[in-house]
């Protein structure tokens, strides 16, 4: 596990830090990392992409009910002291929640493609005192994360919304430690629903080389959770190599 020591010395040698302030006045954003592979180099999805209409996916406190970031917790064995990114963290729901369960040891960061969620997602982080969350800018082919940071990662109901699956998938993989799961929730419905269908989504990992460990039911109306663990650098396929899952 790393400590919030050696977290805050890689993130001090990323091409680009910006605080939560300097988002939250001025709206400029920011990288983590140095660019991945660019998209190009892989090919395109045979399947339609969603496009992101919201920064929240329904009411927090009816998703509360379900206590659905402590499912979460539990199914994925988040702890105090781990690093986590919220990819595609929009409003923060996840954000706000598991913040506090990682402590001050732990840190969080809260990820998204739009400077406009990321601006009023830094806000909250302000207002709420979340000192362990750092506010990073992504691409839609490349998630810019610090490579071998994360214990963990969740992509909540977003993974439908990515342009460039195999690039991404691709390039988020470094930031992985080994073993470290990347947890993803989303519906099992057709993609211009806003959902993923579990073939689909199990097809497009395997194509980049993930493994999957496990798929969950989540309490209440948020879908299921699929666990996947990364590829090593070197044992992911060369990108021209990736075939596209074929349209469903």
């Amino acid at each position: 596990m790393q400590d919030s020591y050696v977290f805050r010395a890689v993130l001090a040698t990323a091409v680009a830090l910006f605080t939560v302030a300097d988002l939250a006045s001025a709206r400029e954003v920011s990288y983590l990392a140095r660019p991945g592979v660019l998209a190009k180099a892989f090919p395109r999805p045979e399947r339609p992409v969603a496009s992101i209409v919201s920064p929240s996916r329904s009411v927090e406190a009816m998703r509360d009910v379900y206590k659905e970031a402590h499912q979460l917790t539990q199914l994925m064995g988040l702890k105090p002291g781990m690093t986590l990114a919220d990819i595609g963290a929009g409003d923060g729901y996840h954000t706000a929640r598991l913040a506090p369960l990682l402590g001050p040891s732990g840190r969080l960061i809260a990820q998204d493609v739009s400077t406009d969620y990321l601006a009023t997602l830094a806000k909250r982080i302000k207002s709420s005192k979340l000192d362990n969350v750092t506010v990073a800018l992504g691409e839609p082919h490349d998630p810019r994360l610090p490579p071998a940071s994360l214990d963990a990662a969740i992509l909540v109901h977003m993974y439908h919304e990515i342009a460039e699956p195999y690039a991404f998938l691709y390039n988020l993989a470094p930031a992985m430690k080994p073993g470290a799961p990347v947890g993803i929730v989303d519906h099992a419905k057709p993609i211009l629903e806003h959902g993923t269908p579990l073939p689909v989504l199990r097809c497009e990992l395997a194509a980049v080389g993930y493994r999957e460990i496990a798929v969950h039911m989540l309490r209440g109306d948020a879908g299921y959770l699929a666990i996947f663990v990364a590829p090593k650098a070197a044992d992911r396929p060369r990108p021209a190599a990736i075939k596209p899952c074929a349209s469903k």
